[in-house]
């Protein structure tokens, strides 16, 4: 796990390029403090940069930028690639030479032997830049599940990129504002890929390689993704084998580490899981990481201790208070890359992990996406129903209805994503012209235009995975989790976000996949004899903190004279007299107060 950063140009002197890419790398420093790097080539107008995280192959041979034995290419990549083991014994059969014990070097040597296919073959979480010096070309390429950032840009025959928004400013490259992203974070509460909060600069599609031709300065986007799996298993007892049997091969293989590596321990059905399943494999004591509160109705200590008795290892367990929240929320601010209205947690949780001496640890994100955790998978029919009444009538809501059925209003707009704004949106189209200042069409056309054929326009189980997957945990759970975690110099695994997984849990039929009565059913039913009754049997919470009454008492959130306009200071007062979610209050101080 690293940060990385590029500049590809005919255009700049190699100096320059070179000087851009060492301060892409300084501005990224807190995700990769254990070495830095710079590999150029003049006669290209080429230079990679690398900061070290290092998990695997703890010696100088796992530093980049790297080269394949042969000096054919050169790679700066982030990431953990899961099957380098199985992948490397395949290349030493075809006569392929190694000098490391790292997964880079086997990227490097998967592409030398299988070209671009090589891509296809990589079970992990990764984004890298790969030069091949024969072809002069550059490639960028990005996991399938999108769990690794990589943020690029195209503009005067040049080619820039980066693990961070961030870099892109503290080089003078691309520094203009996005006009939009406002709009975007008050509508979703984050910014949703392919867009960030500068103009032309796009995060890459997950399951996606650019190809750059370093001569011309064209480039060609390409998908690398194996096609959707069909629902062939249509049988319960089948379906339960195939996940207990897959989710154990993904926890075993995250495991693979040289560093210190842990678990995230919430006391919720995923991470318990996880925790138990973990501590099957780990060879020595395992380390979990857990939070606690004061306020009774957030306190989970009693079920992470539930897990921590079945489990022969370490748990470090920490109070949070909310003036720890008051003291860290100006480095909050900082690690955040781009607006969000999460994150929070993963940074707290974090900050102990790194502290505690852990370089990696196990999450259970992706759980609820795959397994039909959230509410929004009982919501979503009714949504359907609604649909069905002339749009005239549901958009007349946004003036007659009280409250938050305000929102089903915008079952009035033709577009499928509107439903999704109904299930997790913040503000209406109307409220952020009223706080921007602008029409609302215009609001309606930057929310509803770049999303394609590709969101589906049912309302049924699969559909609301869909939306948990691509637009809530894609842009804000994924994103935040990393942002926030390597701000501490910690790397976050995701089980459930495993190639064989997702694909073994996508074949079941969705009639046994999502259970009515029980979210999660199949998960828990997979593993019935491993997960205690009390913890999948209990209400859902989630990995929240008490930000209601935090937010509130916190000055900077509740002093109406720090906003700017009329309908920004009403919105305010109503937060401050509990009338409204802290996640919009949150929202509009950063669209206020963003640099």
């Amino acid at each position: 796990m690293c940060r990385i950063a590029g500049i590809v140009s005919g255009r700049l002197p190699i100096g320059e390029i070179r000087d851009k890419v060492n301060q892409m790398c300084r501005a990224q420093q807190h995700g990769g403090p254990d070495g830095d790097g710079v590999f150029y080539d003049e006669n290209v107008g080429l230079a990679f940069g690398h900061r070290r995280l290092s998990i695997i192959d703890l010696s100088s041979n796992g530093s980049q930028p790297m080269a394949d034995h042969h000096q054919k290419a050169r790679i700066t990549f982030n990431g953990e690639i899961y099957n380098y083991p199985d992948l490397k014994i395949e290349l030493l059969q075809s006569g392929a030479k190694f000098k490391s014990d790292s997964d880079t070097e086997v990227i490097l040597q998967a592409y030398v032997y299988w070209g671009t296919a090589a891509f296809s073959k990589l079970k992990g979480m990764f984004a890298f830049a790969l030069y091949d010096i024969e072809k002069n070309v550059t490639y960028l390429v990005r996991d399938t599940a999108g769990i690794k950032p990589l943020y690029y840009a195209t503009a005067n025959q040049t080619l820039v990129f980066a693990s961070e928004v961030r870099a892109f400013k503290a080089a003078g490259l691309h520094t203009e504002n996005d006009g939009e992203w406002q709009i975007r974070l008050l509508a979703f509460g984050n910014i949703p890929e392919p867009y960030t909060t500068l103009k032309n600069v796009f995060s890459l599609p997950k399951g996606h390689f650019l190809s750059w031709d370093n001569k011309t300065a064209g480039y060609t986007l390409n998908s690398y993704c194996a096609d959707e799996p069909l629902n062939t298993v249509m049988h319960t007892e089948e379906a339960r084998q195939l996940i207990n049997f897959t989710l154990n091969k993904s926890v075993k293989r995250q495991l693979v580490a040289d560093a210190p590596i842990g678990v995230f321990l919430s006391g919720g059905i995923d991470s318990s899981l996880i925790a138990l399943l973990a501590n099957q494999y780990k060879k020595e004591q395992l380390k979990t990481i857990s939070i606690f509160f004061d306020e009774k109705s957030y306190d989970e200590r009693a079920y992470q201790q539930i897990i921590c008795g079945k489990i022969n290892g370490q748990n470090f367990s920490h109070l949070v208070k909310q003036g720890d929240f008051e003291n860290a929320f100006p480095q909050v601010m900082k690690a955040m890359d781009m607006p969000t209205t999460d994150g929070i947690n993963s940074w707290f949780i974090s900050k102990y992990a790194h502290e505690n001496g852990l370089k990696a640890v196990l999450s259970g994100i992706g759980a609820d996406e795959l397994f039909g955790g959230y509410p929004s998978f009982k919501r979503i029919k009714y949504l359907g129903y609604l649909r069905k009444l002339p749009g005239r009538l549901l958009r007349s809501l946004s003036f007659l209805a009280p409250g938050n059925y305000k929102r089903l209003s915008l079952l009035g707009i033709d577009h499928p994503v509107a439903a999704y704004l109904v299930l997790r949106g913040l503000f209406l189209p109307e409220d952020i012209a009223a706080i921007l200042d602008t029409d609302t069409k215009h609001i309606k056309e930057v929310l509803f235009s770049s999303f394609g054929d590709a969101v589906p326009d049912t309302y049924d189980n699969e559909h609301a995975s869909w939306f948990e997957t691509e637009l809530y945990m894609q842009n804000q759970l994924l994103r935040d989790t990393d942002v926030m975690s390597m701000s501490h110099g910690l790397e976050v695994r995701v089980p459930f976000l495993d190639e064989d997984f997702t694909r073994a849990a996508k074949s079941v039929a969705p009639s046994i996949r999502f259970n009515a009565q029980q979210p999660k059913k199949l998960l828990i039913d997979s593993f019935s004899s491993l997960l205690p009754t009390e913890i999948w049997s209990r209400p859902k919470m989630g990995f929240t903190f008490p930000l209601q009454n935090w937010m509130t008492e916190l000055d900077q959130m509740s002093d109406i004279n720090s906003f700017k306009g009329k309908k920004a200071r009403e919105i305010i007062t109503k937060f401050k007299n509990n009338n409204l979610h802290w996640s919009k209050a949150f929202a509009l101080y950063q669209v206020q107060n963003h640099g």
